[in-house]
């Protein structure tokens, strides 16, 4: 319990938990930026697909 209390106590825990947040969050843009990106690719995939038909 000691060590979970200086852990928290240091600035390393507050520095940890402000870099999980961080790349928590490049995560989640990288994903959101992911899937559009495939949805518009699908779609112009799509449209030369039905124009070369």
């Amino acid at each position: 319990m000691a060590s979970v209390k200086r852990f928290v106590t240091s600035e390393d825990g507050p520095t940890a938990v402000e870099y999980a947040v961080m790349l928590a969050l490049i995560i989640v843009v990288c994903i959101a930026v992911i899937t559009q990106v495939g949805t518009s690719a699908s779609s112009t995939f799509n449209t030369v697909n039905g124009a070369l038909s």
